[in-house]
């Protein structure tokens, strides 16, 4: 009769304790593992929180910022479309920040820095407008008095009507210029306005070009971000000038456009969709005649303003 273990027993109860071994350390690298895992997705919520709450409060700032020059403006007797303009995207991206699946704090650090800037580039503006309401206020009284010198003095009276009469032209004149600089802070600019060639197989020819070898004409250019202007189709208009100054004028595709109360004509007209990132446009002109030798000018034009220019030259 045995009185042991028989060394097949003694072999398998080994190796259940080494497996059994291996798995409680295999758990135990699972659970330290995951633990550590959920601290870091746990750390990295906190932060993105965080960015959110910094970039809500200095969204909501940047609000009532505009409320406050809103108010100033109107009570100065300013124009507050552009101002209400810009507290419209404002409102925008506050409700975009609440979907926090697409927040990127880089792009509303971007954001907030223009709407920074725009706010102080208004302030300068509201120094100004409130210097000439000062102006104005003084003149007013002065012209209350005058008033009061032409009741008692019938002598002087037809005088100092036609002063009144100029002195509010000239108040009038003055808040027209206020509207136009508003205005002219939303134009586009197109810099960096460069003019290639294209052969008849759409090879780029670029410095002095060579009539015979140029089929068509390519002119690049980049429209920067402007925080006042809108983002929709602009109609750019460009005209290119010959040595003698003439505009090539595709009856096809050009025609004339107003500019300082005047009708310019234009080579070739297109529609771009401004996205307000920096964004490159390509205008092309197709030769119908032979180029003249000598230097060329080109002029871009959008929204009743010239917005850039750029030459080339033809051997």
């Amino acid at each position: 009769m045995e009185t042991g273990h028989s060394p097949n027993n003694q072999n398998t109860l080994k190796i259940g304790i080494v497996v059994l071994l291996a798995a409680i350390a295999l758990l135990g690298y699972l659970y330290y593992g995951s633990k550590n895992e959920n601290t870091e997705l746990q750390k990295m919520l906190s932060s993105k929180v965080d960015e959110l709450s910094v970039t809500k409060t200095k969204l909501d700032s940047i609000s009532v910022a505009l409320d406050e020059k809103i108010a100033e403006v109107q009570a100065l007797g300013g124009s507050i479309a552009e101002l209400e303009k810009i507290k419209t995207q404002l409102e925008i991206d506050k409700k975009n920040l609440r979907n926090g699946s697409s927040f990127s704090a880089k792009k509303y650090e971007a954001k907030i820095k223009e709407y920074e800037t725009f706010l102080a580039e208004k302030e300068a503006e509201l120094v100004k407008l409130r210097e000439e309401n000062g102006m104005l206020t003084s003149q007013n009284l002065t012209l209350q008095e005058e008033k009061a010198e032409v009741i008692t003095k019938n002598q002087t009276l037809s005088v100092q009507k036609d002063s009144l009469k100029t002195k509010v032209t000239e108040v009038s004149t003055q808040n027209e210029d206020l509207k136009k600089k508003v205005t002219v802070g939303s134009a586009l600019k197109a810099v960096n306005v460069q003019v290639v060639g294209l052969t008849s197989r759409g090879k780029e020819k670029e410095g002095e070009l060579k009539n015979r070898r140029v089929d068509q004409l390519k002119v690049s250019y980049i429209l920067p971000s402007n925080p006042l202007a809108s983002q929709d189709n602009k109609e750019v208009y460009m005209r290119i000038m010959d040595p003698d100054g003439a505009v090539l004028n595709d009856m096809a595709k050009g025609g004339t456009l107003k500019y300082a109360n005047q009708e310019l004509g234009y080579s070739v007209k297109q529609k771009v969709a401004y996205t307000n990132n920096d964004q490159q446009v390509d205008m092309y002109y197709k030769k119908e005649q032979s180029f003249k030798s000598g230097k060329y000018d080109v002029e871009l034009f959008s929204e009743g303003f010239k917005i850039g220019k750029g030459s080339f030259v033809v051997k």
